[in-house]
């Protein structure tokens, strides 16, 4: 009963947190824009994957964020990340702390943003929040072996973004290095585009109107690392087809059904997702000490 319990526990967070909190639409799980978060603005959210590796047992991997405008051109995020392994335990694998740091604030054609993060991690970690390098879903470890890998990493995203007639579409180039020392950069990629389903808002507000709803796709994988070589051999890529649909209250529910497109793949991937954005909190809080 305990396991059961460990099991289901982040889906029942996930349905509760809409009602803790209140979300702002994301685009894409995997694939990072240039939009920023809003200057004094949290967004909450809470995600989740079901994965169904090869030659292992299914999982649930989950994380909660803390996305925080700082600035303007400066977004910060802080992860906390589980997950539960069918037939095997429901542990806590880390954190991590996320910036993103726009240099051009005008719109233009391409728009760059830098990307750091540090993570402290351990390696029974299943967010699969990016595929760098030689990531593979064969042959996964048990948690009670993985759990003892401790990973610091250091990962460095440039993110190009474009936004033209209603269309996003963004490109990430990943280098992800784990900080003990002989350990080799590895690199990644994603790719994403997505649109509302229309621009012009309706008349009168609903829950199903099409400018609430927005669908995209995402394609991303490894592309090697300094020891092993840089290229597409041995490496696992994913292409998912995402959907996200905003209430007029501002809660956005999003969906990811993922295929892997290698042999090094995991089978298939479920990603879903809730969020909401408390706006103003950072004045709130400053308000609070004066």
């Amino acid at each position: 009963m305990t396991k059961l319990v460990s099991m289901i526990l982040p889906s029942i967070t996930l349905l509760i947190l809409p009602i803790v909190a209140n979300a702002q639409e994301s685009h894409y799980f995997i694939t990072y824009d240039h939009h920023m978060e809003e200057p004094d603005n949290l967004e909450i959210s809470a995600n989740g994957v079901l994965g169904s590796p090869k030659g292992g047992d299914n999982f649930l991997g989950s994380w909660i964020e803390f996305e925080y405008g700082a600035k303007a051109w400066w977004t910060t995020e802080l992860y906390l990340d589980g997950q539960a392994t069918f037939n095997d335990s429901a542990i806590f694998t880390g954190w991590r702390w996320e910036n993103r740091f726009r240099p051009l604030m005008r719109e233009h054609v391409i728009n760059p943003v830098f990307y750091v993060e540090f993570e402290d991690t351990n390696g029974a970690d299943k967010a699969l929040k990016e595929v760098v390098g030689f990531d593979s879903g064969r042959d996964i470890p048990s948690n009670s072996e993985a759990r003892v890998e401790h990973q610091r990493e250091l990962e460095t995203k440039l993110i190009l973004s474009s936004d033209f007639k209603g269309w996003n579409l963004s490109e990430n180039f990943i280098a992800e290095k784990n900080l003990a020392a002989g350990e080799p950069w590895e690199f990644g990629y994603a790719v994403g585009i997505s649109r509302p389903l229309a621009l012009a808002a309706s008349s009168k507000e609903c829950n199903l109107c099409r400018e609430n709803l927005r669908a995209g796709l995402e394609l991303y994988g490894g592309l090697g690392d300094t020891n092993g070589g840089v290229g597409l051999s041995s490496t696992s890529h994913y292409l998912g087809a995402l959907v996200a649909w905003t209430l007029p209250s501002g809660v956005t529910f999003t969906a990811e059904p993922t295929w892997g497109l290698t042999s090094n793949s995991y089978r298939a991937l479920m990603r879903f997702g809730v969020s909401y954005e408390v706006s103003g909190f950072g004045r709130r809080l400053r308000s609070l000490f004066h």
